[in-house]
């Protein structure tokens, strides 16, 4: 029990930090505050709901994923390096395919209730 909560309060140190320190997780974190209850409005079952939610949790943790690989290369080295820069753009790239998903997502929610 005292390993879950130690990693709990990593986590929530984590969290804080990436709200204090990183725009776009800040960003993210207001976008869910918006998703919740327009998922409420949109959705026709629970599971619409659960989708409509986690396609933005999903995109908040790959944001996260993303930071720490950033912060970890830079810890590496700050100057420029062919590698750590790919390793930033692939990084990057996955937070862009997580953006496209909550798109999908919930384009297609939209686009069947806009039909209905």
């Amino acid at each position: 029990m005292k390993r879950i909560v130690l990693a709990f309060l990593n986590s929530v140190r984590g969290l804080r930090w990436a709200v204090n320190h990183e725009k776009a997780v800040m960003q993210e974190l207001y976008l869910l505050a918006v998703a919740v209850p327009l998922a409420a409005l949109l959705a026709w079952d629970v599971m619409v709901f659960i989708a409509l939610v986690g396609a933005v949790l999903f995109l908040i943790a790959v944001e996260l994923l993303n930071t720490a690989i950033e912060k970890l290369a830079d810890h590496v080295t700050l100057e420029r390096h062919p590698q750590i820069g790919l390793v930033k753009d692939l990084g990057s790239a996955a937070v862009f395919i997580a953006l496209v998903m909550n798109l999908l997502v919930w384009g297609a929610v939209i686009w069947v209730r806009l039909r209905t």
